[in-house]
């Protein structure tokens, strides 16, 4: 009995600090994309002379910024 009342208390801690993991890899994932990725993508595309993509794609990434924030 004593086990049976470890084992469901055992999965109730860890699966929160589960779903705080998840959580935490969802935000950082977000982070890495938004500073480090686009950037760098945008700078890729301006450099291999694909201005005509990198341009539009500038503006409605700032418009989105502007009217989610």
């Amino acid at each position: 009995m004593w086990t049976l009342l470890f084992i469901f208390l055992m999965f109730g801690v860890f699966g929160k600090l589960i779903g705080l993991a998840f959580r935490a890899t969802w935000g950082i994932t977000k982070i890495f994309f938004r500073l480090i990725f686009l950037p760098v993508v945008l700078i890729g595309l301006v450099l291999a002379g694909l201005m005509y993509i990198a341009l539009p794609l500038l503006v409605v990434i700032g418009i989105a910024v502007l009217v989610l924030a």
